[in-house]
């Protein structure tokens, strides 16, 4: 689902529905009062013409008049209430099937992305001078190898850093920050599962001391030609692009969207000082799709005890890709 031109004005339109149904429910309100007043004037024209006797047989009967047009005013007021309701209801539900029609699009888009760096990872572990450097250690090779994580680095544009270590866990290569190489990252956990499985670990996002700066990492085994590992290539992706999928969603005005980890723990959002620190297991939505339900809506309350839709979708993974559990949450607050 591309969002154009037309889906701005689909958000557009939302709001004016949403504001068009408070409208309404508000000519209602005025509609009883009105039906209110008529009951009242009635019932003290009863009361006057009863007084006045014979001579208020007249009045009495206009009396009698206003009273059954204020009772089919009642009734028409109850059938009203509820067209308007059943309005209401259906536009809301058509904005909460909006919300996780957004919240789908984002998690599609953000497994893209990630699936792609999933592919460099691997497609750069193969590399001659990635796989010379580990073979046949020594300063000209650990050059080579620098040089061409260098060229990667300012070719693609989506990463913090590169990082190149040998099968003791000693950085041998660097992209990026130079004083990262001849450190030992053996006991990050990373390294550890990669060490085991002997095969491609993705990070859940996290916050990295080494770059002072959000990221998911994607690490994967060099082997040489007998296919055995002789050491393991990192990349450091920019968390920064994901909020540039997040940013470019078409929501309301007032709308919020969420991403969060398979815990509930907001790792990305419109509000980027909700990442890391928001937990949103307490909503329905959160509990219903990190148990895996894949794409739907709910209306309940947020912490502050208003009303809003939340639209949810939850990864599907792309092709090779399968994802990290994570799942995109679209809230719109009704009015």
């Amino acid at each position: 689902m591309a969002f154009g031109k037309s889906n701005l004005n689909v958000s557009r339109l939302l709001n004016e529905l949403k504001k068009a149904n408070k409208d309404m429910g508000d000519v209602v309100k005025n509609i009883e009062q009105i039906t209110s007043q008529t009951k009242l004037i009635s019932l003290n024209s009863a009361i006057e013409a009863a007084r006045a006797g014979e001579a208020g047989r007249g009045f009495s009967i206009v009396a009698n008049e206003i009273k059954k047009l204020a009772e089919k005013s009642t009734e028409a007021n109850k059938k009203s209430n509820a067209l308007v309701a059943n309005i209401q209801e259906k536009a809301n539900e058509v904005i909460a099937v909006r919300t996780a029609d957004v919240a789908f699009d984002v998690i599609d888009k953000i497994d893209r992305n990630l699936f792609e760096r999933n592919c460099d990872v691997q497609a750069w572990a193969t590399f001659g001078s990635i796989k010379k450097a580990l073979e046949e250690p020594g300063p000209e090779n650990y050059e080579r190898a620098t040089k061409l994580m260098k060229n990667i680095l300012d070719i693609y544009e989506v990463y913090h850093n590169l990082l190149l270590l040998n099968i003791q866990g000693d950085v041998v290569a660097a992209a990026g920050d130079q004083e990262l190489v001849g450190v030992n990252r053996g006991e990050s956990q990373w390294f550890k599962v990669i060490k085991q499985e002997q095969k491609v670990y993705v990070t859940d996002m996290y916050y990295s001391e080494d770059l002072g700066k959000y990221t998911i990492s994607y690490a994967c085994p060099v082997r040489n030609d007998h296919g055995e590992m002789i050491g393991v290539f990192i990349t450091f992706f920019n968390w920064e692009f994901i909020y540039d999928i997040i940013e470019n969603a078409k929501i309301g005005e007032n709308g919020k969207i969420y991403v969060i980890n398979k815990e509930g723990v907001v790792i990305g959002s419109n509000n980027h000082s909700d990442i890391l620190k928001e937990n949103l297991n307490h909503l329905k939505a959160v509990q219903v799709v990190t148990k895996g339900e894949e794409y739907g809506y709910t209306i309940e309350k947020d912490k502050s005890g208003k009303m809003h839709l939340f639209g949810y979708a939850h990864t599907k993974g792309y092709n090779a890709y399968r994802g990290k559990h994570w799942s995109v949450i679209v809230s719109e607050p009704i009015e």
